[in-house]
């Protein structure tokens, strides 16, 4: 019986696609770039970083602060992370 419920938790790993996110549509509705984003940040982001941010892959808090920082730099608003992403 332990065994079995050993399994079920390993196998329960959270899923790290997410699906588009709100940041995506956001980018595009500003004509903002990937690059556009590094080149406006301050800390260090990766184009990577930025495509997984719109892709909906799942991202720790803090590069997701990065993301919110880089784009709200870029935009010249204040978004929030709730705004930029579902999750």
């Amino acid at each position: 019986m332990e065994k079995n419920s050993e399994k079920k938790s390993m196998n329960s790993k959270p899923e790290r696609d997410l699906g588009p996110q709100p940041i995506a549509v956001i980018m595009r509705d500003l004509k903002l770039t990937r690059h556009d984003l590094v080149a406006a940040s301050t800390e260090q982001i990766t184009h990577k970083m930025v495509s997984r941010a719109c892709k909906g892959r799942r991202l720790t808090r803090r590069v997701q602060l990065k993301i919110l920082n880089a784009l709200n730099k870029a935009a010249e608003k204040e978004y929030s992370l709730g705004e930029l992403f579902d999750y």
